[in-house]
């Protein structure tokens, strides 16, 4: 196993938990909205399919100490703004991961499939958030919250 590996581990799985623990608190403080309570959920199913291979490969998994080092965005407008900024930003990550890693198919593999769901799915329901909290007039806006009140 090569440091460059780990490192693309490690840091693929650091930007995972990054992700997870800015959804986490968007959802802590404003609500379980969407699309922060799908995509966390999400997050922790990319951390998951990165295990394997730390685990395979015999590197240390990093501590997840994201929670305690992530700014709250002021409003879900700028929670959305920064949700499509992280997924374009990730999918770049990803990007230059996978030039580092031609010689590990099964890494590649993973960080594929990682890069998809942030480009093809998590981008574009961000984007859609940034659009629904842009025209909060249109009727669009998926609370939980709301519904929490008539129950």
């Amino acid at each position: 196993m090569s440091e460059i590996l780990s490192n693309v581990l490690i840091e693929a799985i650091n930007d995972e938990y990054k992700a997870r623990a800015t959804y986490r608190l968007v959802i802590s403080q404003f609500g379980e909205i969407r699309p922060f309570i799908n995509i966390v959920e999400a997050e922790s199913r990319h951390i998951e399919a990165l295990l394997p291979l730390f685990e395979k490969y015999d590197v240390t998994v990093p501590e997840d100490d994201w929670e305690s080092r992530i700014e709250l965005p002021s409003s879900i407008l700028e929670a959305c703004r920064v949700g499509v900024e992280a997924e374009i930003e990730n999918a770049e990550m990803y990007n230059r991961l996978l030039e580092s890693t031609i010689e590990y198919p099964d890494v590649q593999e993973v960080l594929i499939q990682l890069q998809r769901a942030s480009k093809e799915n998590h981008l574009p329901a961000f984007q859609r958030c940034v659009e629904r909290e842009d025209n909060p007039g249109d009727g669009r806006r998926l609370h939980r919250r709301r519904s929490q009140h008539f129950k």
